[in-house]
Formats: C-alpha cells, structure tokens, sequence
C-alpha cells in the first residue's frame, strides 16, 4: 500500500473513532422519544418506535420485561412495552452515557 493511501486510512480511521461517541448522543437523540428517571436512580428510554429500553443507576443497560411497571421520580406509574437492552447497550458503548 502507497504511503499516502496508508496516511489517508489513519486519519480517516481517526475520524471515525473520534466521532462515534457523538454520533451516539446524536443517534439516541433522533431515535429517542423519552428518556424518564425513576426513583430507583436508573433511566427508562422510550424510542419513537414505541420500544423500550431500561438503563440502571450504574449506567448499563439492563434487560425488562414486557409488562413490568416502573415508577418515575415525579410518581407517574410507567409499563415496560419491549426490551431494547441490546439496542441500548450499543448506544452506551458508543459513547452514550445517560448516568
């Protein structure tokens, strides 16, 4: 490989892994309809699609059960649609940290 396609590489490489923790944040942004706190520390994410994801107080994503009730710092009772603990795990690992 030609010097100059290996120093593009590195740089594009750069590039890349600098921008993904960002990319997350972005990503979880758009795809997020609600994020909501609940008196046990952890963070309950609804994303638009109506699925469900659960972060714990020490920010790892956690697997939930269709149907378990949660309750929200401000008292609201909340109901658990869907377990998006691997949709959530890969935004965590991409530099998302909602804790």
């Amino acid at each position: 490989m030609k010097p100059s396609i290996m120093i593009t590489s590195a740089v594009f490489a750069a590039l890349v892994a600098a921008a993904s923790p960002s990319m997350a944040r972005d990503e979880l942004d758009r795809s997020q309809a609600e994020a909501v706190q609940l008196k046990d520390g952890s963070t309950l994410y609804t994303f638009k699609d109506g699925k469900m994801a659960l972060e714990d107080k020490f920010g790892r994503a956690t697997p939930i059960k269709k149907g378990q009730t949660f309750e929200a710092k401000d008292g609201r009772k909340l109901t658990a649609s869907s377990s998006e603990s691997a949709r959530l795990n890969t935004l965590i690992e991409r530099g998302h940290g909602g804790q």
